[in-house]
């Protein structure tokens, strides 16, 4: 891999980690990227999940404040998301295939449409929670985010600002972290799998740390409603892009 490779892919990390934290796209960045340094698909996937693990370490060193505030709740939501991460990535070392990828566009689709939707959905649902709904939801995407992940952060946001009250800017920094989580446990069973390219994977994730920790604060400038438009025609974007 030349020099001008490695860089390629610290500045991919970069927008990765920044378009991931804002809108939950970072594989639209990320994966190509991979692809292009010359990659072959698994490899590119399995490198992709390692490398992304630094998206969530820069997200989470910026807000830790505000993420201890879940408590208990915070703690039983990252335990499913470690536990749909290594289910994921079981999948794709042990049966791997497109059998599953086939949904993926449809799935971001319909997520896209809820985020668009989700205030008219929260005043339907007024005070309630799903506190069963929620978990379940979690732990199935955290799954697909080990097996393959793009578009997993607009589906978990959407179902954040769904199942939950929680506001666009907390739903944005729980899904960086619930998915740093489920990338971090599937990364540490892809280190053994003898298909993850290490220095690829170190340069992207340099990269990815330092768009994770700008992440938070634009989120934070951004006026809820444009925010949500702009991860929903992303989401969009991304299903028509896996789709053709």
């Amino acid at each position: 891999m030349t020099v001008g490779n490695v860089l390629l892919l610290v500045l991919a990390g970069f927008g990765a980690g920044l378009v991931g934290y804002v809108t939950g796209l970072a594989s639209l960045v990320s994966y190509p990227a991979l692809l292009a340094v010359g990659l072959s698909p698994v490899a590119a996937n399995v490198t992709n999940t390692v490398a992304l693990v630094g998206a969530g370490v820069g997200a989470t060193a910026s807000s830790t404040k505000e993420l201890a505030r879940g408590g208990r709740a915070l703690l039983r939501s990252t335990l499913w998301a470690a536990l749909g991460g290594l289910t994921g990535a079981a999948i794709l070392l042990l049966a791997p295939g497109d059998s599953f990828e086939t949904l993926v566009p449809f799935l971001i689709l319909v997520a896209s449409a809820a985020v668009l939707a989700q205030p008219r959905i929260r005043l339907l649902a007024g005070t309630r929670t799903f506190p069963v709904a929620y978990p379940v939801s979690l732990f199935a995407v955290a799954v697909y985010g080990g097996y393959f992940g793009a578009g997993a952060g607009v589906v978990f946001m959407a179902l954040t600002l769904i199942c939950t009250a929680e506001p666009v800017w907390r739903a944005a920094l729980l899904k960086s972290y619930l998915l740093g989580v489920a990338n971090l446990v599937a990364a540490v069973l892809f280190a053994f799998s003898g298909e993850v390219h290490w220095l690829a994977a170190g340069a992207m994730a340099l990269g990815a740390m330092g768009g994770g920790a700008v992440g938070p604060r634009l989120v934070l400038r951004v006026p809820a409603g444009p925010l949500r438009v702009v991860i929903a025609l992303s989401g969009v974007g991304l299903a028509l892009y896996l789709w053709f």
